[in-house]
């Protein structure tokens, strides 16, 4: 027997409005065709995602794939309404991650899903995902958005984002030809980029008690703008070396800081030695530290510290390299030196 219409179930009545799913893909496939490039052999709806890279450029091409998130981030982008500059920062942490091999991208799928689709929002989301993809020559070539009620708090949501590059094999970065007296150079970062924010956010909104929209005098800037400064892309810069066989090695300095991340590239038998001082620690570090009486190892731990990457050149090619940056009125600094050791990092004083 047939239930009266008003006992009819639907999917909306359920929570997931394919109308709303339907509006956010149409929003969103301009933003994704605006990073298209001659590879791409799809467009945005197709079960999979087509793509060609010339091979005729690459005698052995290596595919270099990764995957990742913006972490507790996300949480500054619900309190503050601002959503696309996570999309950004998401696409410059996966494009450095592949970097840091020589690794030029190709292309890039997010994944995002929330509890209540918003078009609004996810147009938002992937505006900074088209953007951080335009500036890196890659292509945004597909993705999901899932809706999923009662799985996810209203207003949040979480995204993912997987990126495929790819190296010639004699150009590839791996750290095998790092040497004791080798020259550590580093690249400033914007902030906190994407990593420490569970710490950060427990200071702000629970030590002190600041909401996303309060200034911050000694920092210039809110809570939120501080939180929510952009995760700097580091490929248009380093592309021109990474053909000139200068870079032995180099390090996205994410989660674990320094001290995590500059180990994952040194060969059997050396440690690297970083001097403190030799770069000017930013503003928001100092704060975080001194407010949240945080001892120094755990900073160098928890955050990168004003260092975004670094790199591992001879001593003869340091000159060439910084001049590379100075040219382009990037600084650069001077921040240690490979040794021999156990594999990890040691910190020196002294600037």
């Amino acid at each position: 027997m047939d239930r009266p219409n008003s006992d009819r179930m639907t999917y909306a009545g359920a929570g997931v409005d394919i109308d709303a799913a339907t509006e956010a893909k149409r929003r969103i496939r301009s933003l994704a065709r605006a990073t298209f490039t001659p590879g791409v052999l799809t467009d945005i709806g197709s079960f999979g995602a087509l793509f060609r890279f010339g091979t005729e450029r690459y005698r052995e091409p290596l595919l270099v794939a990764s995957c990742d998130g913006v972490g507790t981030k996300l949480k500054i982008a619900f309190l503050t309404g601002v959503h696309n500059t996570v999309g950004y920062d998401l696409v410059s942490h996966c494009v450095s991650d592949i970097l840091v091999q020589g690794a030029r991208p190709l292309f890039f799928l997010d994944y995002i899903a929330c509890g209540r689709l918003e078009a609004d929002v996810v147009e938002q989301v992937v505006s900074g995902l088209s953007l951080g993809c335009r500036e890196a020559g890659c292509a945004l070539i597909g993705g999901e958005t899932a809706e999923m009620p009662d799985f996810y708090a209203p207003g949040e949501y979480d995204l993912a984002g997987f990126i495929v590059g790819v190296v010639e094999r004699c150009r590839l970065v791996d750290g095998t030809r790092i040497l004791p007296g080798d020259q550590l150079l580093g690249l400033a970062s914007a902030g906190l980029h994407t990593n420490g924010y569970s710490l950060a956010r427990r200071l702000f909104f629970d030590r002190l008690s600041l909401g996303a929209g309060e200034p911050v005098p000694e920092l210039g800037a809110t809570v939120g703008e501080i939180l929510l400064a952009p995760h700097r892309s580091y490929f248009r810069l380093l592309e021109p070396l990474l053909d000139a066989g200068v870079l032995k090695g180099m390090a996205h300095i994410t989660g674990g800081g320094i001290t995590d991340n500059l180990p994952r590239i040194l060969p059997r038998g050396t440690a690297a030695e970083v001097r403190k001082g030799s770069w000017p620690v930013l503003p928001v570090f100092e704060y975080l530290r001194r407010m949240g009486d945080i001892e120094e190892a755990e900073m160098f731990r928890t955050f990168n510290m004003g260092i975004g990457m670094i790199l591992v050149v001879a001593p003869e090619d340091s000159a060439r390299v910084m001049q590379h940056f100075q040219s382009r009125r990037e600084p650069v600094f001077e921040i240690g030196s490979v040794t021999r050791g156990d594999g990890a990092v040691h910190y020196a004083n002294g600037g």
